[in-house]
């Protein structure tokens, strides 16, 4: 581990200015020699980097928001080749060189934290063999090593005899409690980060290899700072879990406030917008322009979240505009389509169900002149067969005995004749 920490060695001097200088403020309020004036100095240079480290943060957020933007792709590549495991890993590496995305992105806050670990650790480590290291001189190493905290020497590691621990000025029972208590707390505020990453802030309508390396990092990274943990120093863990707090605070305002698309986190906020957009009448903010802009120019591609957003504001009287602002106008409200396209404000046509053959015959209306068929009641009962057989010499009438059938007695108008009686021939 010091041939690691060795390769560092160049950014040890920066580091313990850093440290040297805030031990004056805190040493000149709660004493040169008290746990408190070093350990604040420890996690003041954690603040100090990582407000320096913001920018690579903020990169880091829009490099993630890229790879949300390429699911729609990466799903239909799992699609088109979910068969074949190489091909699809293959077309999705092509993806990410053509869009210039980096899967890895997520640990870049990581790697960059790793010089001043190291060069941390690398003090502290010499604190504890009683070499001075940077600007840190012989008298500020006596007063580091009387330092502690809880009991706990900055120097001393879990795995320190009971010797080492003595010569520190402490105990091995304080030195091994506040050491286990330390490492279980940064185990579980790094577990609980990277789970509140995946509940709560991925798109979890796709399943991408991207969400497989978040999974993975959410239970090897405990573990890694458990495993690890037991030979960090005091003053070593005090950087670590301080940078997991820190971390996990400004994750919680990343997710309340720019949520990823598609997540649960977006839907809270979402609904939180449409709370104070319906009450206010107004965006306040230029986060929440730019996320309704972003929404608009979505059109049909919105997802559930979005689109329940948007129906939302055009039912009581709103309307989003593509620069994101939102105003009060009933008409466009009204003309404002589900999808984000304009339509007509008249209700649309319905078509006519379909109707089979026998319900149009029953129900179409019968034509001007047209005669009606006889039903069974109308029909004669004295027909005979060949007559209701449609006979032609009997159904069809000769012209002019429509005129004389009302002369004629026993015949009927407009039906067959009465055969006459044979007493009359």
């Amino acid at each position: 581990m010091d041939t690691i920490a060795s390769l560092f060695s160049f950014i040890t001097t920066p580091v313990s200015w850093v440290i040297v200088q805030f031990h004056k403020v805190y040493g000149s309020i709660f004493g040169p020699d008290t746990g408190w004036a070093w350990g604040l100095s420890i996690v003041s240079l954690v603040i100090l980097i990582r407000i320096c480290l913001i920018p690579l943060f903020v990169k880091q957020i829009k490099s993630t928001r890229a790879m949300q933007t390429l699911q729609p792709e990466m799903k239909k590549i799992q699609e088109r080749y979910k068969n074949d495991k190489q091909r699809q890993s293959e077309e999705m590496m092509k993806l990410y060189k053509e869009t210039g995305t980096n899967p890895l992105s997520s640990c870049l806050p990581i790697l960059a934290q790793s010089p001043f670990f190291f060069a941390l650790y690398h003090v502290l480590n010499g604190i504890a063999t009683g070499d001075t290291i940077g600007v840190i001189n012989q008298s500020l190493l006596e007063s580091a090593q009387k330092a502690h905290i809880f009991g706990a020497p900055l120097a001393a590691k879990f795995t320190d005899g009971a010797a080492k621990v003595e010569s520190l000025g402490a105990s091995l029972t304080d030195v091994r409690v506040v050491t286990a208590i330390m490492i279980v707390l940064m185990s579980a505020s790094q577990f609980f980060t990277q789970r509140q990453l995946m509940t709560k802030n991925v798109d979890t309508s796709v399943k991408t290899p991207f969400m497989q390396q978040q999974k993975m990092l959410m239970y090897v990274f405990p573990v890694m700072f458990a495993v690890f943990g037991i030979n960090f120093p005091v003053g070593v863990l005090v950087y670590w879990l301080t940078t997991n707090v820190w971390t996990m605070g400004q994750q919680m305002y990343v997710i309340r406030n720019n949520p990823t698309p598609g997540s649960k986190a977006q839907a809270a906020y979402l609904e939180r917008l449409y709370k104070h957009v319906t009450h206010h009448g107004k965006t306040r903010s230029r986060s929440e322009k730019a996320i309704v802009k972003a929404i608009v120019a979505k059109g049909r591609d919105r997802n559930d979240a979005e689109r329940k957003f948007i129906n939302g504001l055009t039912k009581v009287g709103f309307a989003a505009q593509a620069d994101g602002t939102v105003i009060k106008n009933e008409a466009q409200a009204a003309a404002q389509a589900e999808d984000g396209a304009q339509t007509s404000t008249a209700a649309k046509r319905q078509q006519p169900k379909r109707q089979s053959k026998s319900q149009r015959q029953s129900t179409a209306p019968k034509a001007a002149g047209e005669t009606t068929s006889l039903t069974k009641s109308d029909e004669p009962e004295d027909v005979k067969p060949s007559q209701a057989a449609g006979d032609p010499k009997q159904a069809t009438p000769k012209p002019g005995s429509a005129g004389r059938s009302k002369a004629q007695s026993g015949q009927r108008k407009g039906g067959p004749q009465r055969p006459k009686s044979p007493s009359k021939k």
